[in-house]
């Protein structure tokens, strides 16, 4: 009995008084801890919030619904964060890609770029070990038959660990709404460029001439996509071929 008095009195006397306002957004922050927004968790993120030291938008995965609802909280304004989705700049797959070596150790992508970079010919490319697909807490990454990982969209929440996963840095945060992207990270000389892979962008220019739009500039290499416009498909010339072109119909 007495052991039981001096529990209730010591969680009482030692009890670490919670601010209101934290429990209130942690409700609407989704409980994932997956570090998106640069702290070790939800709990950690809803303090900082609380506290006006982190960015009501800070969380990639909770949705404008989520802001909308900590800044009732807090009595500020939503404002808004452009919606982005992880996506992969490179289709150097198995297939396409040349190998300058075989690699025999840990199927690991960060593993296998402390060996020379990694056995692709190309030092930019993805090493298809699936590093990311491992890193994702939300299962929005698969492997390809062709070693390269593949992102659903509808499952991707942005928060970044594939792209800090990836060694090679060919992941990034692309705002939703663009959907024309060069999946090549090569800034190599384009002989050089198709001795490595045959479907990486040489630089070409093609598709910069093509564009009816003044849409794309060059910017050493690859080509960079400058605008969108919602509309019919149309072909690209860029990427080797691999990049499909959204155009405003004529």
């Amino acid at each position: 009995m007495a052991a039981s008095l001096s529990l209730v009195f010591a969680s009482k006397k030692f009890a670490v008084e919670v601010d209101p306002k934290v429990q209130a957004i942690l409700e609407f922050l989704p409980g994932a801890n997956c570090g998106g927004c640069g702290f070790p968790g939800c709990s950690a993120m809803a303090e900082a919030m609380a506290k006006g030291s982190a960015p009501i938008t800070g969380c990639p995965v909770g949705g404008s619904d989520a802001v909308k609802r900590i800044a009732e909280i807090l009595g500020v304004e939503a404002g808004t964060r452009d919606a982005v989705v992880a996506r992969v700049l490179c289709m150097g797959g198995c297939k396409s890609a040349v190998e300058k070596s075989r690699y025999h150790g840990i199927s690991d992508c960060r593993a296998a770029t402390m060996i020379s970079g990694g056995s692709k010919a190309c030092g930019y490319g993805c090493l298809g070990f699936g590093t990311c697909e491992r890193a994702c807490p939300f299962d929005a990454i698969t492997m390809s038959p062709d070693g390269l990982p593949v992102i659903n969209e509808d499952k991707c929440t942005s928060c970044g660990n594939c792209v800090a996963a990836c060694p090679k840095h060919i992941i990034k945060l692309l705002p939703v709404n663009k959907k024309v992207t060069v999946r090549c990270s090569s800034h190599d000389k384009g002989a050089v460029v198709k001795k490595k892979c045959s479907v990486g962008c040489i630089g070409c220019s093609l598709c910069q001439k093509a564009c009816p739009f003044d849409a794309i500039e060059m910017d050493r290499m690859p080509s960079k996509w400058t605008g969108f416009w919602p509309g019919s498909s149309r072909r690209s010339a860029g990427s080797a071929g691999s990049v499909w072109e959204n155009v405003r119909p004529m």
